[in-house]
């Protein structure tokens, strides 16, 4: 047993090595192009003219346009290959990053925004997809986590530049909020052709892979269980297992977009400077990217339960009430980091559950329809968030709605996810 499994160890050792810095690189411009709207929000909203809700509707369209577009773009995927589609997908959602730079109206913030969504469609549900060719399931969590990370890992640099930038404010004649876009829009453009010279699009394109290296991999993920979806690919779209993963899902990116969303306006409440709030909202993603690193490990070591999914959810619930309910900035904000930290902690090993039922096309749609009807989450939390403010005048009830989201949404798995796996050990 330990000569056949030293071999795989060292080929998933070399695939680790040149596939996930370059995939997590690509993620955390995208996270960054995707949350630099929080920022250039703390202007540009005075500089349209716009009011929290119209704001909170142009940031929240991208998701609209993400679910619209998302599992096409993952059936797309699948036939054309990583290398050119997620070449695709870096330079248009860049361009169109660059473009909100030079955004003149409501109108055209929404239809950027829209576009944006549309650009990006793909890209997380495909790394997903993807990590499939190259990954025994065994393994997928623990490198859904490590991809993950660089989410987190993009939320504190875009702290950090999201801050700076609005300092610039004046130079070269543009506002600060301009200059978030731009500094932001960039990187993905100019990682097009990186992505096109050093990603491979399957294993068997690899030339860092030996044959022997190959060959093992297509044996392990042979020896698999196969789905039992069949027909089409569009029939996982379908499968009453994928649409209640979608449903159960719904409450994650709820709660971590709404948090991650509103976070610069409350850091902004308690009285700090655009540089101060850049510099404090790092804290949540440094808790962040420990649970994502940790949890998957403590899953990996012990087995993973429906507790690694429920567990963070009802702790995330607890600790957003905690902000809303407690007194003093430094306990609110405290309540906040755990938050973060524990909204995103689980999502590692939630992906692990599709990943295991699909496999092949129906993965690229399945996943790509998980991850677009969960997103909606995503949609309601830009514009519930802004409305709760406006009718409370408070800039933390929104977390209590928050909290409530994630509590239904931990129920819901402590319900039903023995029930999809179909009587298996809950994952």
């Amino acid at each position: 047993m330990h000569d056949h499994q030293a071999p795989g160890e060292a080929t998933l050792g070399r695939i680790s090595r040149r596939l996930m810095p370059l995939l997590c690189v690509m993620y955390l411009i995208a996270y960054i192009d995707r949350q630099n709207v929080s920022y250039a929000k703390l202007e540009m909203v005075d500089a349209l003219g716009l009011s929290e809700a119209a704001y909170g509707l142009g940031a929240s369209l991208f998701f609209l346009g993400y679910f619209l577009f998302e599992a096409p773009a993952n059936m797309i995927l699948a036939k054309v290959g990583a290398r050119v589609w997620f070449a695709r997908i870096m330079g248009t959602w860049g361009l169109i990053t660059l473009g909100l730079g030079f955004t003149q109206d409501a109108t055209m913030f929404y239809v950027l925004r829209f576009l944006l969504g549309v650009a990006e469609a793909g890209f997380f549900p495909g790394v997903l997809y993807v990590l499939t060719l190259w990954y025994p399931q065994r393994r997928r969590a623990q490198m859904v986590g490590w991809f993950m990370i660089a989410s987190a890992i993009a939320n504190a640099v875009g702290s950090l530049i999201g801050g700076a930038l609005l300092e610039l404010g004046g130079v070269a004649g543009l506002a600060g909020w301009q200059w978030v876009f731009l500094a932001t829009g960039l990187p993905a453009v100019l990682l097009v052709p990186v992505v096109l010279m050093t990603l491979p699009s399957n294993p068997a394109d690899a030339k860092f892979l030996s044959d022997a290296d190959k060959a093992w991999l297509a044996a392990e993920l042979a020896a698999e269980p196969k789905q039992a979806i069949e027909g089409s690919a569009w029939r996982a779209l379908l499968d009453p297992r994928v649409l209640l993963l979608a449903a159960l899902y719904f409450g994650m990116p709820l709660g971590a977009y709404g948090l991650s969303y509103w976070l610069p306006t409350i850091v902004k409440g308690f009285g700090a400077s655009n540089l101060q709030n850049g510099v404090i909202n790092v804290l949540p993603w440094i808790c962040v990217a420990l649970a994502l690193w940790a949890l998957p490990r403590h899953a990996a070591k012990h087995g993973a339960t429906r507790w690694h999914i429920v567990a963070p959810l009802l702790i995330a619930a607890a600790a957003l009430l905690g902000s809303v309910l407690l007194p003093g900035a430094v306990v609110k904000f405290a309540c906040l980091c755990i938050a973060a930290a524990a909204v995103f902690a689980g999502q590692p090993m939630f992906w692990s559950v599709p990943q295991r039922l699909l496999t092949g096309a129906h993965a690229a749609a399945g996943l790509a329809a998980i991850n677009s009807v969960g997103n909606l989450g995503g949609f309601v939390a830009q514009n519930a968030v802004p409305a709760v403010r406006d009718a409370t005048g408070s800039t933390l009830a929104p977390m209590a709605l928050l909290s409530a989201a994630l509590t239904l949404s931990a129920l819901g798995f402590f319900l039903f996810l023995p029930r999809i796996t179909e009587g298996k050990r809950a994952p």
